[in-house]
């Protein structure tokens, strides 16, 4: 499937480019654009759509974030480790950083440098008809729960 030549064509279509650098063997994967958005249901458990492509979204009523990164998807909690303040996507930096402290980890949930002593708290997920379930009243740490921690995430 060609590109279309024209800019604004190119800007509206959006995944031309992206196509453009897989094909040439090189990482689109950090341009993830953020949205916002809610999650359905009652009770622990929240369901959301399984995001189309790498993005990060945000459900902040139930405090998650919810990630599609690397063909996988993750939830996280939406404070950072350290002291429980938010913490947000910068998008030209390509990671999470906490607003207090500056604690920064990577689109995975992973910790890279600051007073952070792990790395953010995933929540438990599972894959259900094409949603996403992620279940709140559960967190999982790192540093408490490696092997939990590592396979909180769905393939997609």
């Amino acid at each position: 499937m060609p590109c279309e030549q024209s800019r604004r064509a190119f800007l509206k279509q959006g995944g031309c480019g992206v196509f453009t650098l897989a094909a040439l063997g090189l990482s689109a994967d950090l341009v993830l654009p953020v949205s916002a958005i809610a999650g359905s249901g009652s009770g622990p458990e929240r369901s959301y759509p399984i995001p189309p492509a790498d993005s990060v979204n945000i459900d902040r009523k139930a405090q998650v974030i919810l990630v599609r990164y690397a063909n996988r998807v993750y939830a996280f909690a939406l404070a950072c480790p350290h002291e429980h303040a938010a913490v947000k996507w910068l998008v030209k930096n390509h990671r999470f950083q906490c607003t207090k402290h500056d604690s920064q980890y990577t689109p995975d949930g992973k910790y890279t440098s600051g007073k952070a002593t792990r790395n953010l708290d995933r929540f438990p997920v599972r894959k259900e008809d094409g949603t996403v379930i992620v279940t709140t009243d559960r967190v999982f740490q790192s540093d408490q729960n490696a092997p939990a921690w590592n396979d909180a995430g769905i393939d997609v």
